[in-house]
């Protein structure tokens, strides 16, 4: 029964999901797929910036950290609360006043010229292929424990069912699919900490008090300061705006709709990693030391869940992954139409829409094929973060809010970021014990910040403005 029940629940969820993209119709132009008509109210837009961030880094990723090293992580993920309540006050509401604006591309295009758009446009759908990677491996997980499928054959399962609805629906369909989801496993994780605290840990507050204790205790003890101002940075910006959030900002139909929307998720993320911080530390006195953190969760769930429950809470896991995954599959897609394919041939709507709709078929399968190389969830997100935040970020920001940003600053701090980035990458793979994934978002920012200061001023002084 325990293994039987599993299966039905999630086929049939399967089912169900399919049924809410399908009457979320499929997307006839390429307005309605990439941004949905710019006609999302706040709801949509709340919703599916939820589903989307509380993404398997942010549930399965916590709750397995939580049981390693306690508080330190709830700290850590404050740094993103934070970041999504700024981007909401300052960056989101100028991000949409922005007229005909498909993607940042087309932000960073307007800012300073066409070769940025197009860079920018190349490390978007890299990192949205990668952060899908990062999606499809805990995809795999899920549905490994539920089918006991291989790890490869459990993350086509995971991608092609996501890969489905997204290609046909666009951006309409995740946002619904999104929300939809965001109803459900809101408000099932809570419930799972409840029925954790209430009937199956034994010992109360006081033993709680002390698990928390202890394994914050430890997780201070075995992280250098420069790793924990790392890991600060890289919540902080790592993943600010990236294409999916972009996508909403610009989709809503309103300025203030795009601002609150921002606000309200950051403020219900706060809630979020308490709860699956407080489900990891409680997870230490019912599962065993030394279980892999991508499966602490699973491992929780399945010891004290009925079967009827541990269903439920794998299918819940499941919308958790493709809340995230559709989002970055619609965005790496759009961000090809618009920003590399468009700026050298002009496509009409319909060709614009099949060239998207092959583009997220096409990153689905590589982020597929790449998810078995991802080490873990938290890892994988840390390196996506330091090539957003080191690429993107200062070109966006400083564009968004200056009025003559310079090209030849946004093209030198985009090309390296990206070096710097990527080589820091390199060299931790090879180095491991000595060179950690939350250290090298430090160098590699402030690369790309010095090279942006640096194009500023030879651009100033090569046009003697």
């Amino acid at each position: 029964m325990h293994t039987v029940l599993p299966v039905i629940v999630a086929a049939a969820y399967v089912v169900v999901l399919t049924f809410v993209a399908v009457r979320a119709r499929a997307a006839r132009r390429f307005s309605e797929f990439s941004l949905a008509r710019r006609a999302l109210p706040l709801a949509l837009v709340f919703g599916s910036l939820a589903a989307t961030y509380v993404g398997p880094g942010f549930s399965i990723g916590f709750v397995g950290r939580g049981f390693k090293s306690g508080f330190l992580f709830l700290g850590i993920g404050l740094a993103y609360a934070v970041q999504n309540i700024l981007v909401g006050l300052l960056i989101a509401p100028r991000l949409r006043a922005l007229k005909d604006c498909h993607t940042l591309g087309d932000a960073i295009g307007q800012k300073y010229d066409r070769k940025c758009q197009i860079v920018a446009g190349i490390i978007s759908v890299s990192v949205c292929t990668f952060f899908a990677a990062v999606m499809a491996h805990a995809g795999g997980v899920v549905i490994n424990d539920i089918f006991g499928l291989p790890n490869w054959s459990s993350v086509i399962v995971v991608v092609g069912v996501t890969a489905l609805y997204t290609t046909f629906g666009g951006l309409r369909a995740s946002v619904i699919t999104d929300a939809f989801q965001f109803s459900m496993f809101a408000v099932l994780l809570p419930i799972t900490l409840l029925f954790v605290l209430i009937f199956r840990f034994d010992g109360g507050a006081a033993v709680f008090a002390g698990q928390a204790a202890t394994a914050t205790a430890g997780g201070l003890d075995s992280t250098p300061l420069i790793e924990i101002v790392g890991l600060v940075a890289a919540f902080l910006l790592g993943e600010t705006l990236i294409p999916p959030y972009a996508n909403r900002a610009l989709a809503s139909r309103t300025t203030q709709i795009s601002r609150n929307g921002f606000i309200l998720a950051g403020f219900f993320s706060v809630v979020w990693f308490i709860v699956m911080i407080a489900l990891g530390i409680a997870a230490r006195t019912i599962v065993p030391e030394g279980t892999d953190e991508d499966r602490v969760l699973l491992k929780l769930v399945g010891s004290i869940m009925p079967a009827s429950g541990y269903a439920l809470l794998l299918v819940v896991l499941v919308s958790v992954v493709m809340s995230s995954l559709d989002s970055l599959l619609n965005a790496g897609a759009v961000a090809f139409t618009q920003d590399i394919v468009k700026p050298f041939a002009k496509l009409p709507d319909e060709k614009a829409l099949n060239v998207g709709r092959c583009a997220t078929i096409v990153i689905a399968a590589i982020s597929a094929a790449v998810a078995p190389a991802v080490p873990s969830v938290i890892d994988g997100l840390l390196i996506c973060y330091t090539i957003w935040a080191s690429a993107i970020l200062p070109a966006l920001i400083i564009g968004l809010l200056v009025k003559q940003p310079r090209p030849l600053a946004g093209i030198l701090s985009m090309g390296v970021g990206t070096f710097v980035a990527m080589s820091a990458i390199v060299l931790m793979f090879i180095f491991p014990s000595i060179i950690k994934a939350p250290a090298i978002i430090i160098p590699a920012l402030g690369a790309a910040l010095l090279a942006y200061a640096l194009g500023h001023w030879l651009d100033r002084i090569k046009s003697g403005v």
